[in-house]
């Protein structure tokens, strides 16, 4: 009975949080009309952000880590509402959705290592990994032979370490024609992967189960205000949405504008804050051995606060905080992070105190997370069924009328099918690897995987992030070589896919038109991608100075590459650090912790959002949570007691939505200008 009731209150919860951000799009989705939003000039649209805006989304992600999708979803949008507007025919709140929707997906980002701008950014980042010191210093034994790292990468992967396009910087060569091809089919099944799964998990997460998914509002609510100002029906939120642009072109200015112009005329950028975020490890290691200290300068962190619940919010702050800076002391002087060494930088010591014990935990709470969901899933299911059993009807499930769905069973069947071609290319490829390995990754994992993650975004607006579960699995198995590092496999994570089908849904826009976008955006990513990223390799080496974000993190991440891909040769010391670091003995305690965790939390009454964040922050650096906290602490006792709670959550997304177009508007500016400049000083006049 207590179970019942605290799935009740946890049900009348998410409904709200539903009801509100329904109410901050301004969508009625009980009696909404749905309209088309691929038109002509959602056309054009993508044909401007594909080749005007992407070599920005490139740069930005190189200097700031950050992606370009604000600016160009937002210069973008505000440039062809204006036109429409001028010309007596303003943009439909679908038609500007849909321009948001080809720009988000024309410029994403791979956030840990800064790529954006399309496919074409994981080859310069391969190619990175096959010529860096790490790679061609470390010598492994292949087959009873010594080698490096660097030769034993497979051709179909990257171009050998001989050929002269490292020493060229150019994609114009016969050596790069099997890895773009792979990359090419890659895209393909991944695109249609996304779409089919990502409906599959809207249906599960958004129809069924009645998740808030609390960050979709932000986008629905940026393209009805602009939707409002431009048919001069202008409500709160344009008013709303201009106060968070003029706020964001300002701080925008001083954190990207300025070191993303100087990067391009001095040496080395200047930086009025701390990009990507200030570290304050070497000051503290010296009472706070192992903490990863440090936070983030980004006021869009702060801002997010005033979106995300607070109880998620303080629950990420909490476990992050208690992590660094008493559990990493603690394992420090009881000699529990061999790995560690003082000197070393936020990002060096997250990554030993990952390996010697946050690594299993992670892994842990995520099965933990994993179970819980399948369990809520299960019983929503149940009483589904015994609805239908009882003379009930399918109205509950049963899609609204003129949404644009399509047969959720030919969708999965598609799926399938883009599932078992990962699986072919994988086994063609690499066919010494366990093809049954393969199998149960396209079957059991990716499904498992992206429910869990669809849950996660549903509830707190982020993904789960299981770490190095590829890597213990290519461990596990035994195989000896390179090439598995580098083979097509089936371990996606669609959850965030979910969450783009309920932004969707919030502006009105039917599904088809999304599919219509997709179709057109593929190709053009994939040719702009290959322009944008041969031009700016050529003009400069990734990583320099000249890309700060770059010349941090990449760094780091080739030499867990590099570890990784040691410890599937035969001997070593990187196999038996590895294998050590994922300790089954701490796993299997942390999955019961976690379940345990949540029982107590939910006969305690407390909300099941403290739960979900909690488990996100465990093991995780401060520089976001603690602004996070910031944001949710000002939006709660104060912003809400001035405006008004109901006001103030109405508002507080709007604002960010503002904020975010006047930070992409003002980084839009500043790498114009430096891409101008650094083609004029190619010029031979």
């Amino acid at each position: 009975m207590r179970s019942r009731r605290n799935q009740n209150r946890n049900a009348d919860a998410m409904d709200t949080l539903r009801a509100q951000g329904e109410s901050t799009s301004g969508t009625d989705v009980e009696h909404v009309v749905y309209e088309d939003g691929f038109t002509v000039r959602t056309v054009v649209g993508a044909l401007f952000v594909a080749f005007v805006m992407l070599p920005g989304a490139i740069y930005l992600g190189l200097v700031s880590g950050q992606s370009l999708g604000s600016a160009s979803e937002w210069v973008t949008i505000v440039l062809f509402a204006e036109v429409a507007r001028r010309s007596f025919i303003p943009l439909k709140r679908q038609e500007i959705y849909v321009l948001f929707y080809i720009a988000a997906a024309l410029s994403g980002l791979n956030a840990e290592l800064g790529v954006s701008g399309g496919p074409f950014g994981n080859l310069i980042w391969n190619g990175y990994l096959h010529v860096a010191p790490q790679a061609t210093g470390t010598t492994v034994t292949l087959n009873g032979e010594l080698t490096t790292i660097s030769r034993a990468i497979p051709i179909w992967a990257i171009p050998p370490e001989s050929s002269t396009v490292w020493t060229q910087r150019t994609f114009l060569h016969t050596d790069w024609l099997f890895p773009v091809g792979l990359l090419i089919i890659g895209s393909v099944i991944d695109k249609i992967s996304q779409i089919t799964g990502g409906y599959a998990l809207f249906r599960l997460t958004s129809d069924i189960e009645r998740l808030p998914f609390p960050m979709a509002p932000v986008h629905a609510a940026g393209a009805t205000a602009l939707a409002e100002a431009g048919s001069k029906e202008e409500s709160w939120r344009w008013q709303v949405f201009s106060i968070g642009a003029m706020a964001g072109l300002v701080f925008g200015f001083f954190y990207l504008g300025i070191p993303i112009f100087t990067g391009t005329v001095l040496p080395a950028p200047l930086k009025l804050l701390p990009l990507p975020f200030l570290d304050l490890t070497p000051n503290t290691e010296g009472i706070l051995p192992g903490a990863a200290t440090g936070i983030s300068m980004d006021l869009t962190h702060v801002l997010s606060g005033f979106v995300l619940p607070l109880p998620m919010i303080v629950g990420a702050a909490v476990t992050s905080l208690v992590s660094q800076l008493v559990v990493n002391p603690m394992l420090y002087n009881a000699n529990l992070l061999p790995t560690y060494r003082k000197g070393a930088n936020a990002l060096w010591t997250k990554m030993a105190s990952d390996l010697d014990f946050w690594m299993s935990v992670d892994i842990g709470l995520k099965i933990a997370v994993a179970i819980l969901g399948i369990w809520m899933a299960a019983g929503i299911m149940l009483r589904y069924l015994r609805g239908r059993r009882s003379g009930g009807t399918d109205a509950g499930v049963a899609p609204p009328p003129g949404r644009g769905d399509f047969d959720w069973r030919k969708g999965l069947m598609l799926f399938a099918v883009c599932q078992a071609a990962y699986v072919a290319l994988g086994h063609w490829l690499v066919p010494a690897f366990p093809l049954w390995i393969l199998i149960l990754l396209a079957v059991f994992y990716t499904p498992f995987y992206s429910y869990v993650s669809a849950r996660m975004y549903g509830l707190t607006g982020r993904g789960i992030g299981l770490p190095y579960v590829r890597e213990a699995i290519f461990l596990r198995t035994g195989y000896k070589g390179i090439d598995v590092w580098f083979m097509p496999t089936a371990m996606h994570d669609y959850g965030a896919f979910a969450q783009r089908f309920r932004e969707v849904e919030l502006t009105g826009t039917k599904f088809t038109s999304i599919i219509k976008a997709e179709t057109l955006a593929l190709p053009l990513i994939l040719i702009a991608s290959f322009l944008y990223w041969a031009f700016l390799w050529y003009t400069s080496a990734i990583p320099s100075s000249q890309f700060p974000y770059a010349q941090m993190y990449w760094p780091v991440h080739v030499t867990y590459r590099v570890l990784w891909m040691s410890a599937t040769t035969e001997g070593g010391e990187a196999v038996k650090q590895f294998v050590g670091a994922i300790r089954p003995s701490v796993i299997i305690p942390s999955t019961i912790a976690g379940v345990a965790a949540y029982a107590l939390l939910a006969a305690a009454k407390v909300p099941v959002l403290f739960f979900y964040g909690a488990v996100g922050g465990v093991g995780q650096m401060m520089t976001t949570t603690l602004p996070n906290l910031v944001g949710g602490l000002l939006g709660k006792h104060y912003f809400a007691k001035r405006f008004g709670l109901n006001d103030w959550r109405r508002y507080s997304p709007v604002i960010l939505a503002g904020f975010s177009c006047g930070m992409g508007l003002i980084a839009m500016v500043a790498i114009s200008l430096g891409l101008i400049t650094k083609s004029v000083s190619f010029l031979p006049f």
